[in-house]
């Protein structure tokens, strides 16, 4: 039996061939221009693709995954990725995309010791604490969880507007910030309607003279 390593470089020679089956400029055309609309932070669970969830092709999404999609004014990753799809390629809409069954947001209500992990999941624990009241009339486990995967999406459309990045891209052109959740049991993705517009969105605290 071939290592299943090996599987997937022979799945990519059959992929391109069918690409170039349908278009024989497929991989010209791609090459040649990078112009997304839509960045999306999303987790980096493996059932979760971008592409295919929302039916588009390569080159129409820009994205950044991590554990438990997770937007952290500290990660210069996720900033650094921000910056480049907002100010490079102008992107039109962000997305921060979490899922029901989210397995960072599991370990993030348990009291366990992870290893590293804990201290990227900290950040989910503290958005526990602060809608606790909310999360603790919810007996049902499950339905507890679900709530704190939607909680996190909205804790990162928020996060991301407050960033220095975003409010300047708000100067000049419109940038859309959106969460939606996306269900594994059903594939349909859940729109939670916490979508911000402009920097009007945030408490006067957060928005930063740029």
């Amino acid at each position: 039996m071939k290592d299943s390593y090996l599987r997937l470089l022979e799945n990519n020679k059959i992929w391109a061939a069918e690409k170039i089956k349908e278009n024989p400029k497929y991989f010209q055309h791609l090459a040649e221009l990078q112009t997304p609309e839509f960045l999306w932070i999303g987790c980096s669970d493996s059932r979760v693709p971008a592409n295919e969830i929302t039916g588009t092709d390569p080159g129409e999404i820009f994205v950044h995954r991590n554990v438990a999609n997770l937007v952290v004014h500290t990660d210069l990753n996720m900033l650094s990725v921000l910056q480049f799809s907002v100010e490079v390629l102008k992107v039109k809409h962000v997305i921060v995309c979490g899922h029901y069954g989210c397995g960072g947001v599991k370990y993030a209500m348990d009291t366990q010791d992870h290893g590293l992990v804990n201290k990227w999941l900290r950040n989910i624990k503290e958005i526990h604490v602060k809608y606790d009241e909310q999360l603790s009339k919810l007996t049902d486990v499950r339905a507890r969880a679900d709530r704190l995967v939607e909680l996190n999406v909205i804790e990162g459309v928020r996060s991301l507007a407050k960033t220095s990045i975003v409010q300047k891209a708000w100067k000049t052109r419109s940038l859309q910030i959106h969460g939606w959740v996306y269900g594994l049991e059903n594939g349909l993705i859940k729109d939670l309607n916490v979508m911000v517009n402009g920097i009007a969105d945030l408490e006067p605290i957060f928005r930063l003279d740029v």
